[in-house]
């Protein structure tokens, strides 16, 4: 893996992440039996992507730091952009259809879990 890599995570993050919350402001009103707290989770979801997509082009931005490992590095920006989607991509799926992606369910938390890992893993 490379910082080519990273870089191309964190856009595709965060290109997707603006895409995807302007649907959570505009387009999910307009879908029939939409509630105000579904709306707030896909909210929190695409706040979460954004704020990965800007860490991981810190972690780019950084790639060529003395003071990080490169082996740190690129398991910290695995489990960041592995954690986004894990978290993200479960609320989402749940908001749309929570019947359908109930299984989805037990997999935010370990997306949270996997973003956690992806920050510790910068200093280990």
């Amino acid at each position: 893996m490379s910082a080519s890599f990273i870089l191309k995570s964190a856009v595709f993050l965060g290109a997707s992440g603006v895409g995807l919350g302007a649907f959570g402001a505009h387009g999910l009103r307009g879908i029939q039996g939409i509630t105000e707290r579904q709306i707030e989770n896909w909210s929190t979801a695409s706040r979460y992507q954004q704020f990965s997509a800007l860490a991981m082009l810190s972690l780019y931005a950084i790639s060529n730091s003395p003071a990080i490992r490169p082996r740190n590095l690129k398991t910290s920006a695995v489990l960041m952009f592995a954690g986004t989607l894990m978290f993200s991509g479960s609320i989402y799926c749940l908001v749309l259809n929570r019947e359908r992606f109930r299984f989805m369910g037990p997999i935010t938390p370990l997306g949270g879990l996997t973003l956690i890992a992806g920050w510790v893993a910068l200093v280990l």
